[in-house]
């Protein structure tokens, strides 16, 4: 006897909202909003619309898009260079608000003359026009009517939500470093943060969450191609780790990475979750 449809469809049911323990307890349906409706109300991982003002100053990231709406304001416009980047003038006040330190210019071995020499600007400038807060036209760049009205309202949390959104679901992290273009560390970034909340409140090497998101996302190996000095674990794993927490996470504030060291980007350092992360995020486990 074949079964009836509402037997199907709680066999459907069954399986989508069983939990695996490779997804950290999440079922496949909780991970399937995790990976494509991140910001959906179904989804297990928990974006706070009000945040107070106190909270959004201690976002490195978010401080530096403001500063960078209200440049635009104050001048009107951006004239950008012939390549369509930001001119040095602009580049050097930004940086000069010492909210994202870059290694190479703090360390004297790069000058900031152009964009590519800083890469948090240059996720600045992307992530700006991706969130819909400027625009370009003829060689400039305008703020929208979007941010306009956030702005003229003094509407924090709007500019936070539209620069959140670009950076994590817009934003190519893999157009910032040399490893191939795969939507590591973009690709289940909210399952990233829930390993944080899950066990951020102890401090763990990068390599512990590393391994926790090889688990859940096994295939991303295949596309790695074997180096003759590294395996391709150990650079999916250095991937990983490098786009979600030194170029995401401490970006944005939302861990501490340490022992800092000013030369070289190391898996052995330890990252332990600030108060900011709980603050914007929670989850339903």
């Amino acid at each position: 006897m074949l079964p009836s449809k509402e037997d199907l469809e709680s066999m459907r049911l069954l399986i989508n909202n069983a939990h695996i323990e490779d997804f950290e307890g999440l079922s496949s349906s909780e991970m399937h909003y995790l990976l494509y409706s991140t910001f959906d109300p179904e989804s297990p991982l928990k974006i706070n619309t009000h945040l107070p003002d106190e909270i959004l100053s201690q976002i490195p990231f978010f401080r530096l898009t403001e500063v960078f709406l209200k440049i635009i304001q104050r001048d009107q416009y951006i004239k950008l260079t012939q390549l369509g980047a930001l001119p040095k003038k602009v580049l050097v006040e930004l940086y000069d608000q010492r909210l994202i330190l870059d290694r190479g210019i703090e360390t004297g071995i790069t000058k900031l003359t152009r964009e590519i020499d800083c890469l948090s600007l240059s996720a600045l400038h992307y992530n700006t026009v991706f969130a819909g807060l400027a625009r370009k036209s003829n060689g400039k760049l305008y703020l929208t009517r979007l941010a306009q009205d956030a702005m003229s309202k003094q509407n924090r949390n709007a500019l936070f939500i539209k620069t959140l959104c670009a950076y994590t679901e817009k934003l190519a992290w893999s157009n910032f470093d040399g490893y191939p273009p795969l939507p590591v560390g973009n690709l289940g970034w909210g399952f990233t943060v829930i390993l944080l909340l899950k066990y951020g409140s102890e401090s763990h090497q990068l390599s512990y969450y590393a391994e926790k998101y090889i688990r859940a996302f096994p295939n991303l190996l295949r596309d790695f191609p074997q180096r003759q000095y590294s395996t391709p674990k150990e650079d999916l794993i250095r991937c990983y780790c490098l786009r979600s927490f030194e170029r995401f996470m401490e970006w944005w504030g939302f861990v501490n990475i340490e022992p800092k060291d000013h030369f070289l980007f190391d898996l052995n350092q330890n990252i332990s979750v600030t108060p900011v992360l709980k603050e914007v995020f929670n989850y339903s486990d």
